[in-house]
């Protein structure tokens, strides 16, 4: 996947691609991103976290 210059915090259906069924990120190795936009989605999903967007964990 390609990742844009700037991930945002409240574009749900695009950060909902990284996580796994059970809400936790997926590894760079599945979702074939760079080192730096891995990061960029960590940050937006911890954000979206916190924010509570998204769930922290999904059973």
């Amino acid at each position: 996947m390609n990742v844009q210059n700037y991930v945002d915090y409240k574009d749900i259906e695009y950060l909902k691609k990284f996580l796994n069924p059970h809400s936790r990120l997926l590894s760079r190795k599945k979702t074939g991103l760079s080192a730096g936009g891995q990061r960029k989605v960590a940050l937006a999903v911890k954000r979206a976290r916190f924010m509570a967007l998204l769930p922290y964990v999904s059973h």
